[in-house]
């Protein structure tokens, strides 16, 4: 692949102001960094700008992680794709279809109802969440906000996106797993692609080194009151572009999952035009090519990661506000095309 940086660059600067990006943009071949572009500040308040150094959430971003963590127990013997969710969860949620398997949950065919319904009239900065969202600390304490939402389709019977579904994984993750999910994520894929600052942080207790969510571009509101305490299944870890770079290299090099069980993920089973992807098992894939997507959408978090295995490129835009990256993500997608 071919990178004009400078044309790259002169993108991102004129695509940055559209809405007032906040956050970091880096650019990856192999070894080399070829962009590195840092905007607006990490803490307003205090106008500390944001560097390449901070850590951001990824919001959605986390579910290949999640997607991850469970294959590695897959992997293990411990789920087989095959495993119903009634398996594990016994008489919880009891809305959940008896047949939905841990494969339908991690391709989004389960078609349980969605606490966090993306379909639904809801603005990103409302609050949406029932719970307090101080207890929303791990996974076993989603039951209350998962509940009482029926099935809507057949499972297997279509793809949706689905948040509810990947924290379910979580849960069954963590009662299978013997280790909190936070424990099994950071042990399992952070540990093993050697990841030093990929994290779930506590919202109300993060390090000097974490980038705080913004409401919009112009006020000092954040997150903290819209989202859960502690990421959990569908969300909320956080990372920077240099450990982002160094997770595509070392999933392709089977330092996370074995590579059939990578090819597994990365197969297209589904075409989602309204997003201008396909999905495979965890991750969005691009449209025509071989690049590989995660990307997350949330309260204060604009984010998305782009990889190209055959050429070792990696391109992340990683936001602070909730609508500032996706000018800056929409100049720097066609370097895939």
């Amino acid at each position: 692949m071919h990178i004009d940086v400078d044309r790259l660059e002169a993108a991102v600067s004129d695509a940055a102001p559209e809405k007032q990006f906040s956050g970091v943009v880096t650019v990856d071949v192999a070894e080399d960094r070829l962009v590195e572009r840092a905007f607006g500040y990490a803490h307003r308040a205090l106008e500390v700008p944001n560097s390449p150094s901070h850590r951001f959430a990824v919001a959605s971003g986390s579910k290949a992680f999640t997607a991850l963590t469970v294959m590695r127990l897959v992997e293990s013997g411990s789920l087989q794709l095959t495993t119903t969710a009634r398996e594990i969860l016994g008489a919880d949620l009891p809305l959940v279809d008896d047949a939905v398997t841990v494969e339908h949950l991690l391709t989004h065919t389960s078609g349980i109802g969605d606490y966090l319904d993306e379909e639904a009239d809801w603005e990103v900065d409302d609050h949406v969440l029932r719970s307090p969202v101080h207890t929303l600390d791990r996974a076993e304490a989603f039951l209350p906000e998962l509940d009482g939402f029926a099935q809507k389709s057949a499972p297997g019977e279509r793809f949706a996106y689905n948040n509810g579904g990947y924290v379910i994984l979580a849960l069954i993750a963590e009662r299978v797993g013997g280790s909190t999910f936070h424990d099994l994520v950071h042990r399992e894929v952070c540990d093993r692609a050697g990841l030093t600052s990929t994290r779930f942080l506590r919202s109300d207790d993060l390090p000097g080194d974490a980038a705080l969510g913004y409401l919009d571009a112009a006020s000092n509101r954040t997150n903290l009151l819209h989202l859960p305490v502690l990421g959990n299944g569908d969300g909320g870890i956080y990372t920077t572009g240099d450990d982002l770079h160094r997770f595509w290299r070392a999933l392709f090099v089977g330092r996370i999952v074995d590579p059939a069980t990578v090819e597994m993920m990365i197969r297209p089973r589904h075409d989602v035009p309204a997003e201008g992807l396909r999905y495979g098992m965890g991750f969005w894939l691009h449209r025509t090519g071989p690049a590989v997507v995660i990307e997350g959408y949330d309260a204060g978090v604009s984010f998305r990661s782009t990889h190209d295995p055959g050429s070792a490129t990696t391109v992340s835009v990683l936001g602070n506000t909730s609508e500032g990256a996706w000018p800056v993500i929409g100049a720097t997608a066609g370097l895939f095309d």
